[in-house]
């Protein structure tokens, strides 16, 4: 990292420094994107295998691996366990990424980490998420954490994460989210994402998905894996709670006991299939010994944000009109997004939507109701659609509305044209979200 570092930086300086420096796949995409977990095994025998010395839990999928990761956390910590909780990306702060008990890391130790292996860290050129993930796992070894959660960042096979073996591995669902990495069918996805089991580790899918079924089966039974699809198994409905704060699950499993009037403060629709999916692999871990009570479930599914601090899952921002934010970024994504607008009580429907160049808009465009009012904007990285250039392709689609430099000038606009019964939504990009919130 050169003569810069010699001298101590502050938090701030070094989270410049890193985002300047390293290759970020949030700021610069593909170019960020490397193909193989040599950094990552190299760094990892510099720290002497730090991931060996907790349990973890490996997550990943198109779409709900964030959700899933949270709400085992926030029920991991419910039953006392000192739990760490890996994720990406960050909507505000870098430390959201690396969290124990919810708790993120501090900031002393996020600028010690750094100063005192730059010479390692220049040597190997590491991106900015194989040095993050390197971060997470001394942090956590550091601490002593009885276990961690570990999301994914792209795929799977060659995550920076998929170092470890983990007592039970996650696939949520499979999309064409990323294509240029992973492949542009759900098959070639799928085949990526399956590279996160381990043999004779079990695993749990969230969906039994036609395309993708047999791939997971097959890589579960070469490895000798238990493979379990929570979809099979649960089903859940949901309503909203009395206050409305919260919605209610009625969870019903086809091999045992349910769980009824299961409270949580995720308020998402799409939180359902992720609570299956949580619920799955619990189940499965109470197979291999490790149990969690159904109280401490209880307690985990109605405390997720407060315990981990999860950001931008239909996060309520303001009512009268009332503002809603989500990270959804591809189309799977939105339709579930769509489907809940569409059910939710107000006059007029406002949308503040922003993209990254590399996603699918023309995709995402088509399923984008034309009565509703536009506001395109553009977030503050490299790798944003700039607003003019959306707002064409909107045009295009026969969806009305006006570019805005900035997603905060686009919110301004909606509000002034909103009336106090119309719904404000803010969305299409995480980075979007994370300069509202």
């Amino acid at each position: 990292m050169g003569g810069i570092l010699k001298k101590r930086l502050s938090y701030r300086q070094t989270i410049e420094y890193l985002y300047e420096h390293l290759p970020m796949y949030q700021r610069i995409g593909k170019a960020a994107y490397k193909a193989d977990l040599s950094n990552t095994l190299a760094l990892d025998e510099y720290f002497g295998h730090p991931h060996l010395q907790f349990n973890t839990i490996h997550i990943a999928g198109t779409n709900g691996k964030g959700s899933v990761s949270h709400i085992l956390a926030s029920i991991f910590q419910e039953a006392g366990r000192k739990t760490g909780l890996y994720t990406s990306p960050h909507m505000k702060d870098f430390r959201e990424r690396i969290k124990i008990n919810g708790e993120p890391v501090p900031k002393d130790y996020v600028v010690e980490f750094f100063a005192e292996h730059k010479e390692t860290f220049d040597a190997i050129k590491p991106s900015f998420f194989e040095m993050t993930v390197a971060l997470a796992y001394e942090y956590f070894a550091d601490q002593e954490v009885d276990i961690a959660i570990v999301e994914t960042g792209l795929g799977g096979r060659l995550d920076s994460t998929n170092i470890i073996t983990p007592i039970v591995s996650v696939i949520t669902n499979i999309g064409t989210d990323h294509s240029e990495f992973l492949g542009n069918s759900p098959e070639e996805v799928a085949a990526e994402k399956a590279g996160i089991i381990k043999p004779k580790i079990p695993v749990v899918i969230g969906e039994r998905q036609k395309e993708t079924a047999g791939i997971f089966d097959l890589k579960a039974e070469e490895f000798e894996s238990l493979i379990v699809f929570a979809s099979d198994n649960y089903t859940c409905t949901s309503s909203a709670g009395k206050q409305k704060k919260r919605q209610v699950f009625q969870v019903k499993n086809k091999i045992g006991a349910g769980y009824k009037n299961l409270q949580t403060d995720l308020r998402g629709e799409y939180q359902k299939k992720n609570a299956v999916t949580a619920l799955q692999t619990l189940e499965v871990l109470k197979r291999h010994n490790l149990e969690i009570s159904r109280e401490e479930i209880y307690r985990g599914f109605k405390n997720v944000v407060k315990n981990t601090g999860l950001l931008g899952r239909w996060q309520i921002l303001g009512q009268n009109p009332k503002i809603i934010c989500d990270s959804v970024h591809n189309t799977e994504g939105m339709k579930e997004v769509i489907n809940q607008l569409r059910n939710c009580a107000g006059d007029h429907l406002h949308m503040v939507l922003g993209f990254t160049d590399d996603e699918k808009v023309d995709n995402i465009l088509k399923l984008l109701p034309n009565n509703a009012t536009y506001y395109f904007t553009h977030a503050s990285l490299p790798r944003a659609m700039k607003a003019d250039k959306l707002m064409k392709k909107a045009h295009i689609a026969g969806l009305k509305g006006s570019a805005y430099k900035t997603p905060h000038e686009a919110l301004n606009q909606a509000k002034k044209q909103a009336s106090p019964s119309d719904i404000i939504f803010v969305g299409g990009s995480t980075y979007v979200v994370a300069e509202i919130i």
